[in-house]
């Protein structure tokens, strides 16, 4: 949005992470970054429906695009090192992927926080343990996330039969919740801290087509954002990552609304609102 102050006095820090490093189906989402920061300068930094700047006061520090190694496991501990940092400078992390891989990295880091789940808005469960031969996969963070700390999943209307029995065996289908879903349900289900992350392909193609992995029928716009902003109003949310835009050339449509996303959800992590 154009914010940049220096990583010392900021209370945000956005971190790029142009990783594609186990995308199997559409290309493109090691340009979702720099796509998604594009779109951003473009911003009203007043917010028609809160009649306010949501960052008025926050300052915001946009680092260096964080590079990875290609091999997933090395990716995944990179990024949970550089996190940790992130973390134990009482920063608040917004993650701008790439795959979403990476967030499972960004959920090992948050060691600091004893207790705190995961929000994950998806079309996939992201349940298998291992994909392709990896278990670092963007096939299977909330595998790995689940191992460490809970979960509540929403939006989610696409798995594996092996992702389905993991769900019956673990006796989590309370926490896994489709398009229609009750709002004050998942919120009950949270801890006091939250960590949020966002799978574009959460949305309804007709809204963001711009994915690796498109699955019809899926979250609308306002319906999302007023989950968050409940979320917001009753949990600490402690970071966030948006992952998965794969822009499409001639369309920003997608980069544009990912960019007001991340935008509103940063709005809300410091007003509460």
């Amino acid at each position: 949005m154009g914010f940049q102050h220096d990583y010392e006095h900021s209370d945000i820090v956005v971190i790029p992470v142009p990783y594609e490093g186990t995308v199997f189906y559409r290309k493109g989402t090691k340009n979702g970054p720099q796509a998604l920061l594009d779109a951003s300068a473009k911003l009203e930094h007043f917010d028609f429906e809160e009649k306010r700047n949501l960052l008025d006061g926050v300052k915001i520090h946009t680092a260096d695009p964080l590079l990875l190694p290609e091999k997933p496991e090395e990716a995944f501990r990179k990024v949970e090192d550089y996190f940790s940092k992130i973390f134990n400078d009482k920063k608040f992390p917004v993650a701008i992927g790439g795959e979403h891989s990476i967030s499972a990295g960004i959920v090992n880091a948050a060691k600091k926080f004893n207790d705190f789940s995961v929000l994950q808005l998806d079309a996939h469960s992201d349940l298998r343990d291992e994909f392709e031969g990896s278990r670092f996969s963007h096939a299977c963070p909330m595998r790995r996330i689940r191992e460490k700390v809970p979960a509540v999943q929403a939006g989610i209307r696409s798995m594996s039969e092996e992702e389905y029995d993991y769900i019956k065996k673990e006796k989590i289908e309370d926490f896994i919740h489709g398009v229609e879903f009750d709002a004050d349900k998942i919120i009950s289900q949270l801890s006091e801290n939250v960590y949020i992350t966002i799978d574009m392909d959460a949305f309804d193609p007709s809204e963001i087509p711009g994915v690796g992995s498109p699955e019809p029928g899926g979250l609308k716009w306002q319906q999302t954002i007023d989950l968050l902003k409940e979320v917001s109003k009753h949990k600490k949310i402690i970071g966030f990552d948006v992952v998965e835009l794969a822009p499409i050339p001639d369309n920003v449509v997608s980069e544009f609304t990912a960019a007001k996303l991340v935008y509103k959800l940063a709005g809300f992590s410091f007003s509460g609102s």
